[in-house]
């Protein structure tokens, strides 16, 4: 969000009543219709509610702008402190953390993974396609490859995600035993959803410079 968008957001918020595009302008010191652009993309965005009313006299109609409900004022966020908070509780569990990190993976990856039709067996190839693009949109930057020997066990088959990106790795430093083990229940579980005759064995954290592995089992195993 630009600066100048943070701005006009504050000023709604901290506003008692409904403002207009004309009070926002006047204290902000831009023009009305600059005011109106960001006013107009923060609706957009959910993050304001705009009221149309009848105009006072003639012209275009009335219009007033609030804080959508159950939204925090101002624009700081703390989302890694909670997910260091959440991390410190779990670990707390001792023996089972990790064992519960893994389930908690495997669930939300159930959940995102897409749902298989009815009755129709997933190809490996499909599998794998599908659990590539779940840790793309997820920002792993994922790139299945071939670590075998030429000619040994399955050589069409990759043996190994690399996953060349973290996007928690502010987390996984500090916290690796758990937040890997999250990492590796996320692919378990989006191919068990998948009922995928391809499973995830391991997750190795930096194994390669700068990327995790996760090993596949060859389909079938």
């Amino acid at each position: 969000m630009s600066e100048r968008r943070e701005q006009i957001l504050e000023i709604v918020q901290q506003a008692l009543e409904p403002v207009e595009v004309g009070e926002v302008a006047r204290a902000a010191g831009i023009h009305p219709n600059t005011a109106r652009f960001h006013l107009d993309a923060l609706v957009a965005d959910g993050v304001l509610d705009c009221a149309t009313g009848a105009p006072a006299g003639r012209g275009r109609p009335r219009h007033t702008y609030r804080a959508r409900p159950g939204q925090a004022r101002g624009t700081a966020r703390r989302y890694q402190l909670l997910a260091e908070i959440l991390l410190s509780h779990l670990e707390l569990r001792g023996e089972d953390a990790a064992d519960e990190a893994t389930t908690a993976g495997r669930a939300w990856g159930a959940y995102l993974a897409p749902r298989p039709a009815p009755a129709r067996a997933v190809r490996p190839d499909a599998a794998l396609t599908q659990l590539l693009t779940m840790l793309g949109d997820l920002d792993f930057a994922p790139e299945p490859v071939h670590t075998r020997p030429d000619g040994v066990d399955a050589a069409d088959w990759p043996d190994v995600v690399r996953l060349r990106h973290c996007p928690f790795l502010e987390l996984a430093v500090p916290q690796r035993d758990l937040v890997c083990r999250v990492h590796l229940g996320l692919m378990q579980g989006a191919l068990a959803e998948l009922k995928a005759p391809v499973s995830v064995t391991s997750l190795v954290p930096f194994e390669e410079p700068g990327a995790c592995l996760a090993h596949l089992a060859p389909p079938g195993r």
